[in-house]
């Protein structure tokens, strides 16, 4: 049975008006971002011009900016994937020209819904659908880098220009990746189950097609499920954010974060790599860091590792890949988010 048949039945007027209220509201809350802030400060009695005032300010103005902005993609990009199943997404996959499927895999990984938790059984899903190592390998790299959220608020924060370099650049990023794993002929680093498994070949499970009012509910499920887990880390993230905003002095970070610091690159992936966070939380600490003088690629190569190199994702890996396979994977990943970094910072 598919899972979108589960959905309570709803109608398309009910939803489609309380879609266009809360799109009315969502813009007009928006916009009054900066007055909203300014009118709390002013309740609490903080003057903007101390380096407490200017923190909370920076806390009150993003708060309500990263939850909106937060709320907004889930909910369209949730409506977008409930067009994506796993078994659509691997035949897509299945059979066509190899030097075209690195590309889809990598659209295909930045637009579905798919993270570390669900690494596993889609790569062993792709394997036994006949998904050759270095396609599948390119999906996992993009799936948890290019991430929409991180597209959107990237976008509002910064400007479409670094929006799309980090979209371009993660695209490029997975699809040399994976073209660089499949010539390596890695295929003996699987573990011997899922080779069995791949030799025996998956089961293709037929998805009723849900309705709109289906997909409506299903994409507001996943902003209850999805914000309601990410929001901590939100918080923490503007909290830091907040204190580098307010505290941390501009000299310092342009110093050690700075486009002259050639180190700071390579330093930022060495840190990010065995953190675990998402980018909603990662987000404000990067544009805080950046309005104290740090410099855009080294902000956006942390963010990348961070994502796309985390250790519960490593650890979840080990299930189908040997030691020696996530070890090759994990350095040329790294190495590939480096000199991302170094461009990133040549061009902005």
């Amino acid at each position: 049975m598919s899972a979108f048949r589960l959905l309570p039945p709803t109608r398309s007027p009910a939803w489609l008006a309380l879609i266009t209220l809360g799109a009315v509201l969502w813009i007009a809350s928006y916009s009054h971002l900066v007055e909203f802030a300014d009118r709390i400060i002013g309740l609490l009695g903080f003057d903007r011009s101390t380096r407490l005032g200017e923190a909370l300010h920076f806390f009150f103005y993003d708060t309500p900016k990263v939850l909106l902005l937060l709320t907004g993609v889930v909910f369209v990009m949730g409506i977008v994937h409930t067009f994506f199943t796993p078994e659509r997404t691997r035949a897509l996959l299945a059979g066509r020209a190899a030097s075209v499927n690195y590309l889809l895999a990598a659209l295909l990984g930045a637009v579905t819904p798919f993270c570390s938790c669900s690494a596993v059984p889609l790569f062993i899903g792709f394997l036994s659908a006949g998904v050759p190592l270095g396609i599948t390998l390119t999906f996992l790299v993009a799936a948890p880098m290019i991430d929409q959220i991180a597209v959107v608020m990237l976008f509002a924060m910064f400007g479409w220009k670094v929006a799309a370099l980090y979209f371009g650049f993660g695209i490029a990023l997975a699809v040399s990746a994976g073209m660089i794993l499949a010539r390596m002929d890695l295929e003996h680093l699987l573990e011997d189950w899922v080779v069995v498994i791949q030799q025996n070949g998956a089961l293709d499970i037929e998805m009723a097609t849900p309705t709109w009012p289906e997909r409506f509910a299903s994409a507001w499920a996943s902003v209850k499920e999805i914000v309601g887990r990410v929001w901590p880390y939100v918080m923490v993230g503007i909290a830091i954010g907040a204190g580098i905003h307010g505290y941390v002095p501009q000299e310092l970070m342009a110093t050690l974060m700075g486009k002259d610091a050639w180190w700071a690159v390579p330093a930022a992936v060495g840190i990010g790599v065995p953190m675990y966070t998402n980018t909603a939380g990662v987000i404000p600490i990067v544009e805080a860091l950046y309005g104290k003088g740090a410099a855009m690629g080294t902000l956006l190569a942390f963010m990348m590792s961070v994502v796309a190199l985390s250790l519960p994702e490593m650890i979840i890996l080990r299930k189908a890949l040997k030691l020696k396979l996530i070890a090759i994977y994990a350095a040329i990943v790294a190495s590939g988010i480096v000199i991302v970094g170094y461009l990133f910072n040549f061009i902005l």
